[in-house]
């Protein structure tokens, strides 16, 4: 891995904070997504607030037919209800497992599990519910799920419950999965599912041995965590909270970190203090690293996370943490100027959106969703020049790739030089200059099954850096 570090520094050069980005459109023609992840190769899956997930393919095409489709069960009134979020299994490709967080009829909260049929659909009728957690109110139901990328264990938000203010205190009340970041193993064989035994606690979950508190608990004090990413690069934890109305609030959480953390809701507000209740003079919080103002012009008043930017296409975006606000239809950046310093600013706005959610490739771009526009963009560094804009929109599929690779060269083929394919030794392996056509096919087949760097090089010498997998 270290060769494959200083093989892409000769490549990658570091540019300064960019002050300005702009959205391509990857797939339109959606009903209200709100989440996308990809399944370990180069298409998303997006889950449609009513109960539907879809698949976008590499080409950026929407299959007509669902993945899956559960909109009988999933309760969609237009609030913050609906199928919220899904997770891949990391052994997806050979088990055929993922996880979806959706609201059912009844107005509670589902986390369950269901199993591929074939690469494009799923059996909706092998669904294995893991938890049913009570909502009292129809908001807050947080509701995105990762797969941990150090531990390999389930990772599921949850918001406090509803109405305003947190009524019950419920964030605070360990006893109750609201409000809280939950960790499960869900590696159970089929026997345990026969007994009932759906998923099981980690050893090092941080209250396994406190009696009075939920085993599933790994964080508390969380308002509305709509949305949560993990660090490629690191492994560290991003939690954008939605405020009530005076902050919302951007989280980091090492890599190191053992759980326990409490993020102070309601006894605190980001920063400020929210309430003075029982219990607020002796809790230990945990302060956001970064957090903007409710209201203001535009108005401002629900974040949206993303994820920190660890791709190789838009240079200028690298370690950049994005986020938006779906009130104020604006994308923000968090920057780390020093070691734990951070800085936040918005970058651009872009009316009529509604973020949703943003997504990351297998290949670490990332992509931006559109609640009310039913789009999924590509986020699009403003700083680089034409040239390099070119070369960085020419698509590449399918990653993973198996006997060959294309290359769409829409408006660019009469600008591309050669497509080369290093080893991660930095050893040339395959160099191509026959681009004539708007799609080009390479055979992939001699190349043995790892990792690989594609160059591509304009005539102009501008180059464009992937990786590629080969299967």
């Amino acid at each position: 891995m270290k060769n494959l570090t200083l093989f892409l520094a000769c490549f990658v050069i570091s540019l300064s904070y960019a002050q300005n980005i702009s959205l391509e459109v990857y797939a339109s023609g959606l009903s209200s997504p709100v989440n996308a992840k990809h399944a370990g190769d180069d298409r998303f899956f997006v889950a449609e607030r009513a109960g539907v997930i879809k698949i976008i393919n590499a080409d950026g095409s929407v299959n007509t037919a669902p993945f899956l489709d559960i909109d009988p069960r999933v309760i969609n009134n237009g609030g913050e209800q609906g199928l919220l979020a899904m997770a891949f299994h990391p052994n997806y490709d050979t088990n055929g497992f993922f996880f979806v967080n959706y609201i059912d009829n009844n107005g509670d909260t589902i986390i369950s599990r269901f199993t591929r049929s074939t690469a494009d659909t799923a059996d909706p009728n092998s669904e294995v519910i893991l938890l049913n957690i009570s909502q009292p109110f129809p908001n807050h139901n947080g509701g995105d799920m990762h797969f941990g990328p150090n531990d390999g264990y389930l990772y599921i938000s949850t918001g406090d419950g509803g109405s305003g203010g947190d009524p019950g205190n419920r964030a605070q009340n360990m006893t109750l999965l609201l409000g809280k970041m939950l960790r499960l193993d869900v590696d159970v064989t089929q026997t345990q599912i026969d007994t009932g035994i759906t998923y099981l606690i980690p050893s090092d979950n941080p209250f396994v041995s406190d009696s009075a508190v939920l085993d599933e608990i790994w964080a508390s004090g969380l308002r509305n965590p709509w949305k949560f990413s993990f660090d490629r690069s690191n492994g560290d934890m991003w939690i954008a909270d939605v405020g009530q109305s005076n902050r919302e609030e951007i989280n980091r959480v090492s890599s190191t970190s053992t759980g326990g953390e409490n993020y102070g809701w309601k006894c605190f507000e980001g920063t400020s203090t929210f309430s003075n209740v029982a219990g607020c003079s002796t809790i230990t919080h945990t302060p956001p690293v970064a957090e903007y103002n409710y209201g203001g012009n535009p108005f401002k008043c629900s974040i949206t996370g993303g994820y920190r930017y660890r791709g190789t296409i838009q240079t200028g975006l690298q370690g950049l943490y994005f986020f938006g606000d779906y009130c104020s239809d604006e994308i923000g950046v968090v920057q780390e100027t020093a070691p734990d310093t951070y800085t936040l600013n918005f970058v651009d706005d872009f009316s009529g959106q509604g973020w949703s959610g943003f997504a990351e490739d297998v290949n670490g771009e990332l992509f931006v969703i559109g609640l009310l526009s039913g789009t999924v963009y590509r986020i699009v560094d403003d700083n680089l020049s034409v040239s390099d804009e070119t070369l960085n929109s020419i698509r590449m599929f399918p990653n993973p790739a198996k006997n060959t690779l294309t290359f769409d060269l829409t408006n660019a083929s009469n600008q591309i030089n050669s497509v080369n394919i290093f080893d991660i030794q930095g050893k040339l392996i395959q160099s191509n200059t026959n681009f004539d056509q708007q799609l080009v096919t390479l055979n992939t087949k001699s190349l043995t099954s790892g990792l690989y760097i594609v160059e591509i090089q304009g005539t102009d010498g501008k180059k464009s850096v992937r990786k590629l997998i080969k299967e």
